[in-house]
């Protein structure tokens, strides 16, 4: 393909690689790769917060968990919801007890 730059009104024929197109397999893969690396940062967000939300639960001041971490942490079973209560699950004690321990 010829492009009109200095070398082309000189009447020098440049010639430019041909773009490559992203394949539908590419993109995808990129997007999946992507969507892996937010639920690891999401995972390490939740893993550092966890033992602030104990300490919360502890001092019945689960009001200020955030309600999508609540929901988080339930979905990964570190908490359940007990009678109405949050309380940590086994799962839970485990993932603290391996965060103060790193």
């Amino acid at each position: 393909m010829k492009s009109m730059d200095s070398g082309a009104q000189r009447g020098i024929p440049v010639v430019s690689a041909p773009r490559k197109r992203a394949s539908a397999k590419r993109v995808a893969a990129v997007a999946m790769l992507a969507a892996l690396e937010d639920r690891r940062l999401r995972r390490e967000a939740l893993q550092n917060g966890l033992q602030e939300a104990v300490d919360l639960l502890k001092s019945r001041r689960a009001d200020l968990i955030g309600d999508g971490f609540i929901d988080d942490y339930v979905a990964l079973n570190w908490l359940e919801w007990h009678g109405g209560n949050l309380r940590l699950t086994v799962v839970g004690g485990n993932v603290c007890k391996q965060a103060t321990q790193a």
